[in-house]
């Protein structure tokens, strides 16, 4: 019988069936973080009971770290005491912390994959929605609540009921200045902010194929923003050549086998999936958004939709949106005026996300009245921006290189936006208040950003390149 990639992963990982009810399913690894594991560490201890296998589990201070003067204390004293609690919760149950000053510290969905944990045919999960990001190796990844990471850490399975399934192939070759990031906005804003609610996603078709695996982390870890469970794509050359030799990959001894193993991944030619979306690579454009969701987006040459063009039942939240945001239906973006750029988060924060700035960058100069942040997703990443000058040529151009963390991502840290700016970010949400109380977002590429960053305003990468 025909699979999909999906099933291939589900099946293997089913340890009981109950009848008219979810399945059992076995998790291989689990991410932590600071946010949502001390609830769970504390039921554990309420029920006298210990993690379960803390060898598959791996853990690092991300979400509330601050991005400057990391060797001193944290000033923010709930964010001090989650950290804290974190660092006491590993300690008391034998699990690998990657905390403030340790060389594998950064954002969670940066340092599985940069390390070689994240791998193919995995189950992952963790208490953060963009555990999709994951799903770029080939392996079922989403995120859970915090009742459910101490079902995890408690039994290493989870109560799951299978989701249906979707495939959006993306064919054809992509234009110039448009990059993944472009892909996934553009997807969500055709099928909008709950479009895949209730589906686990497979990305399939050459634009996709032809993603680097940074490229291919980027679509994945927007996948929830359009309400899908998580989204994955299937393993290749491109996937393996990544790996080798990472940090916690297989070694020699082990690499063939694994690989024989992970390259049966895939969905099979007549495999079946309940819904199927095709675009056109050459029909995606620069992207930006000038909502509260994700899904409403639009070229960067385009125009803001007018009232005639949304469904009444929407034109309340429509025009809601557009006055937190202070636009105007069928406007232009382009040419709008911004106080924040903002290079970072899960989304965006790897070292070909840093070169790409990079390479736009080099030799010109920030806006005078622009601040810009650039935060690497770890001190993996910062060591190497450091190692190929990156460093110097954000410098050079007036950028503040911060440390790893999430950042302006969300308002849970230090970096906050003040009310009312405007933010061009590469982050994956822009809701109300998500980068600080009234603050208004942009969600864009890092190559758009780029170019905000550099003049001052919203503009169209197409124009420079």
């Amino acid at each position: 019988m025909a699979k999909t990639l999906f099933d291939k992963i589900w099946d293997k990982h089913v340890v009981q069936q109950i009848d008219g009810g979810p399945s059992v399913l076995y998790i291989d690894k689990h991410f932590i973080h600071e946010v949502t594991s001390p609830q769970a560490f504390q039921g554990l201890e309420k029920r006298g009971m210990k993690v379960f296998r803390p060898q598959q589990i791996v853990a690092t201070a991300d979400h509330n770290v601050p991005t400057l003067q990391q060797h001193l204390p944290i000033k923010d004293e709930l964010s001090r005491v989650q950290v804290q609690q974190l660092i006491t919760n590993c300690k008391n149950h034998n699990i690998e912390l990657y905390g403030l000053g340790h060389p594998f510290q950064g954002i969670v969905h940066v340092i599985g994959p940069e390390l070689g944990v994240t791998q193919p045919g995995m189950t992952i999960v963790c208490g953060d929605s963009h555990t999709s990001t994951h799903g770029a190796f080939g392996a079922i990844a989403f995120g859970i609540g915090t009742s459910e990471v101490e079902m995890v850490m408690a039994t290493q399975c989870l109560m799951q009921s299978k989701p249906k399934l979707m495939r959006i192939n993306v064919e054809g070759t992509l234009n110039k200045g448009v990059v993944s990031k472009d892909i996934i906005l553009y997807i969500i804003a055709q099928i909008s902010a709950s479009g895949a609610t209730g589906y686990f996603v497979e990305y399939a078709g050459s634009a996709i194929r032809s993603l680097s695996m940074e490229g291919r982390m980027t679509i994945c870890n927007m996948s929830i923003e359009m309400g899908a469970r998580g989204g994955m794509i299937a393993p290749d050359e491109v996937t393996f050549g990544y790996m080798k030799g990472r940090q916690f990959a297989p070694g020699n001894g082990q690499w063939d086998r694994k690989m024989e193993q992970w390259k049966e991944l895939y969905s099979d030619a007549d495999a079946k999936f309940d819904v199927e979306i095709n675009i056109k690579a050459e029909d995606i454009e620069p992207m930006i958004t000038y909502g509260t969701n994700p899904g409403m987006g639009v070229s960067v040459a385009g125009l803001i939709p007018g009232e005639k063009d949304i469904d009444d039942k929407e034109k309340p939240s429509f025009l809601k949106s557009l006055d937190y945001m202070g636009l105007q239906p069928g406007s232009r973006i382009k040419g709008k005026k911004v106080d924040y750029v903002f290079i970072g988060s899960c989304t965006n924060s790897r070292i070909e996300d840093l070169r790409l700035v990079a390479g736009f960058v080099k030799g010109k100069k920030k806006a005078s009245d622009v601040e810009v942040w650039i935060v690497p997703g770890s001190k993996q990443v910062e060591k190497q921006a450091i190692a190929e000058g990156i460093d110097k040529i954000f410098e050079e151009a007036g950028f503040q290189l911060r440390q790893p963390g999430c950042s302006a991502c969300l308002g849970m840290n230090e970096d906050k936006i003040p009310a009312g700016k405007y933010c061009v970010s590469t982050s994956n949400r822009n809701f109300e208040g998500r980068q600080g109380p009234n603050a208004r977002t942009f969600l864009v590429s890092p190559l758009t950003a780029a170019v905000a960053a550099i003049t001052g305003e919203v503009g169209d990468v197409r124009e420079f390149i």
